[in-house]
């Protein structure tokens, strides 16, 4: 590998930012030593996505019999991405590999990555219109297919039905029917504490830029408003767009109606204890939260700004560049993937949304509460601005939630923080896109 290539796959690995993680771990492409096409899979789930990994592996080895599947799990983060950019420059990567879909526009501009063939995918059962356009959509780079979906994971309000119905609001499919704008939901909110005698909604941004920026931007899409992050030029966001949604979040964050300062494990756990009504966070939390919860309640994120949207991402399957192509390999790789594509009833069990919508429309899936109430958060995904420095684990997210959480906890006014995101923001859109 070149200095230049070195660099460049540190680079965009780290968010564009600092080198995250050594070159370990990198699979060496070939035949199984049983003569079997051999594919490796890395991925980066653990815990109890790591169990449904593996249960989904293990179905698509045995029906798979003659291919060699090696998977590799790895930490995910900054070295993550790093040691998938570098394996994919230095020539020695996976077969496929796990990347999430707000980190594709770093990747597939440098050439690390390879394009799927839709006529390959047709003839393994996946198509465009099995998935939401939305998300196929995200998974495109100058028209191409860079990114193989496996769900959608939204961030979504959670609540408690029977903490609804005290405080006198209406559940209808699954949804809270009364929330429907930041009157009315300001309104449910002070309902839910009255109902609790303490606070009404969980939101735990301390220490969580993520999630402060998960929060912002998808209330921030809800407006309607215009934005333009283009390397080189000036950020644009709608000043009174993002103003009015900060004041808007100032006024939840009141200590009345959410706690003013909290982490995400003391909103988790008010809301598990039943001290508020609703709770903000990633579907990824279901498995918690029916535990404490079993009659749990769960919708797309209210629309309180007149357009549905919900902040989400993507776990995806990418082809990372291969230094020499082997056909044999891919048609398996084809074959893997859409195997585990197709488990995806299995990954609902975690919370995730199916990215392949077949299954979601299964009386199997429709089954699954709440589940089935906030999948159609599919539909109104949006994800992080199509820019190389943005996504999950990055920089971008922890400098500008940083800007953001002094906005929730009332030490930064909306305008200055505003003033302070775009100030973040063209320091990225400074840099040198090392692809």
């Amino acid at each position: 590998m070149s200095r230049r290539q070195l660099l460049q796959a540190a680079l965009i690995g780290a968010g564009g930012i600092a080198i995250g993680g050594a070159l370990a771990g990198c699979a060496t492409s070939g035949a199984s030593a049983s003569g079997k096409a051999s594919v490796t899979v890395w991925d980066l789930f653990t815990g109890s996505d790591g169990a449904n990994m593996q249960t989904m592996m293990a179905a698509v080895k045995k029906a798979n019999p003659d291919i060699a599947v090696n998977s590799v799990t790895l930490a995910w983060g900054s070295p993550y991405y790093t040691k998938l950019a570098m394996a994919s420059s230095g020539g020695r990567p996976p077969e496929t590999a796990v990347m999430h879909l707000s980190r594709l526009a770093g990747y597939a501009p440098g050439g690390l990555l390879e394009p799927f063939d839709l006529d390959e995918l047709a003839k393994v059962g996946i198509r465009e219109e099995d998935y939401a356009p939305a998300v196929w959509k995200k998974a495109q780079f100058n028209g191409q297919l860079y990114a193989l979906p496996l769900d959608t994971h939204p961030f979504i309000a959670f609540f408690n039905p029977a903490i609804a119905k005290k405080a006198g609001l209406t559940v209808t499919d699954g949804h809270l029917a009364d929330v429907n704008s930041t009157d009315s939901f300001l309104a449910a909110g002070k309902a839910l504490a009255q109902a609790t005698g303490e606070t009404g909604v969980s939101f735990g941004y301390l220490n969580d830029t993520a999630g402060c920026w998960r929060m912002f931007w998808g209330l921030y899409c809800q407006t309607g408003a215009a934005y333009e992050l283009t390397p080189g030029k000036s950020a644009q966001l709608d000043d009174k767009a993002a103003s009015e949604v900060l004041e808007f979040l100032q006024e939840m964050l009141d200590g009345k109606i959410a706690a003013r300062n909290q982490d995400g494990g003391a909103a988790e756990g008010r809301f598990m204890t039943k001290r508020t009504g609703m709770f903000f966070s990633g579907e990824w939390e279901l498995p918690t939260l029916q535990g404490a919860l079993p009659d749990l309640g769960a919708m797309p994120m209210p629309t309180m700004f007149g357009t549905p949207a919900t902040y989400a991402d993507s776990h995806s399957f990418v082809l990372p560049k291969q230094a020499h192509p082997d056909p044999a390999r891919r048609a398996a790789t084809y074959r893997v993937l859409a195997g585990i594509v197709k488990q995806g009833l299995t990954w609902a069990h975690a919370g995730h949304i199916p990215a392949f919508q077949p299954i979601v429309q299964t009386p199997a899936y429709q089954k699954l509460s709440p589940q089935k109430d906030y999948a159609p958060a599919a539909e109104t995904a949006v994800f992080d601005p199509n820019v190389w420095f943005t996504g999950a684990g990055s920089d971008f997210q922890n400098r500008v939630g940083g800007a953001l959480m002094d906005a929730y906890s009332g030490k930064a006014s909306p305008q200055k923080t505003v003033d302070r995101m775009l100030h973040e923001m063209n320091f990225f859109l400074s840099q040198p896109n090392p692809a």
